[in-house]
């Protein structure tokens, strides 16, 4: 979801049924990866799981793109942004995404990260000089007191150890966030798919690295749910997924593709209830409604394409 963005600038037809199986489809690949890469977490390490996807992303993406005819060299003035971009959206995300599934439940870690509107729209102000209008900032409290209500009171009085997988959401998402605001602020030459094939070659480098410290499973030693998570993480959200956004956001309005995003932290939080067993609370579902809320507010905030 790092590029694809930059393809929002098309009016879609009045009537497009297609249109709206394709946001179904991508909001399930994308929602339902959040309780598969828990389930792959189970077994495989953090750096071992990036590694692998960053580099199967790579070559899918990159593959993508040489099938369909883009040119795959990148300008080399566009390479600082991409690099800073990538390691924010690609690197800092799914590290920090990945480490904290293993010190919480999903269901929270997805809406943690799913406060990412709220973040850019702050980081906007003095990045990109856009003013807040009323709903951003009424999108602003919601978000805030979702997040407050998600981790109740007690937060303020917990060890610091029983906070670091918040923590590290949180910090996902203002990576996640700032990543967003560095590719709007060009307009980029490259494809999307070269763009966001190219940031998982630069991040799965050191990943690679990294991943030779752990010590993971023999492939006997997986079990059938972990190879499940895999192939859903790798097949339908890392190519899948992305392939089919590509081809989503020419048919979708602005605030089309805005509102479709509301659907993916549905779908992960119902997804990690359901496959998980991650219990159902009041406090997650006003959590969750507050999220929402805030993101709707941002997003709905926006100008519409001409």
């Amino acid at each position: 979801m790092t590029a694809a963005t930059a393809g929002l600038s098309d009016p879609a037809p009045a009537r497009d049924p297609m249109k709206y199986a394709l946001i179904a489809m991508v909001a399930l690949f994308w929602g339902l990866n959040w309780p598969a890469v828990k389930t792959i977490l189970s077994q495989v390490p953090p750096f071992s799981l990036r590694a692998i996807g960053f580099t199967a992303g790579a070559v899918l993406l990159l593959g993508l793109a040489r099938l369909s005819g883009h040119r795959l060299r990148v300008d080399r003035d566009e390479l600082p942004a991409l690099v800073a971009a990538g390691l924010c959206n690609v690197l800092v995300f799914n590290l920090c995404t990945a480490f904290a599934q293993t010190m919480m439940v999903t269901s929270q870690a997805a809406i943690i990260a799913f406060t990412m509107p709220v973040w850019a729209t702050l980081m906007a102000i003095p990045i990109l000089g856009e003013r807040p209008g009323p709903r951003q900032i009424a999108g602003l409290l919601c978000g805030l007191s979702g997040l407050f209500v998600l981790l109740g009171p007690e937060a303020l009085s917990a060890p610091p150890k029983a906070l670091l997988g918040p923590a590290l959401m949180l910090v996902a998402a203002l990576a996640w966030a700032l990543g967003t605001i560095l590719m709007k602020r060009r307009v980029w030459r490259a494809h999307p798919t070269v763009i966001t094939g190219w940031q998982y070659v630069v991040c799965a480098l050191p990943m690679i690295l990294a991943a030779l410290t752990e010590s993971r499973p023999a492939l006997a030693e997986i079990h059938g749910a972990v190879w499940a998570g895999f192939a859903w993480h790798l097949i339908c959200s890392l190519c899948a997924a992305q392939a089919l956004w590509y081809v989503t956001v020419r048919r979708l309005t602005v605030g089309e593709a805005a509102v479709s995003t509301l659907l993916i932290p549905i779908v992960g939080v119902s997804g990690a209830v359901v496959i998980l067993g991650d219990p159902v609370t009041p406090r997650l579902a006003v959590a969750l409604a507050l999220i929402l809320a805030a993101v709707a507010c941002v997003l709905g905030a926006r100008k519409p394409a001409r």
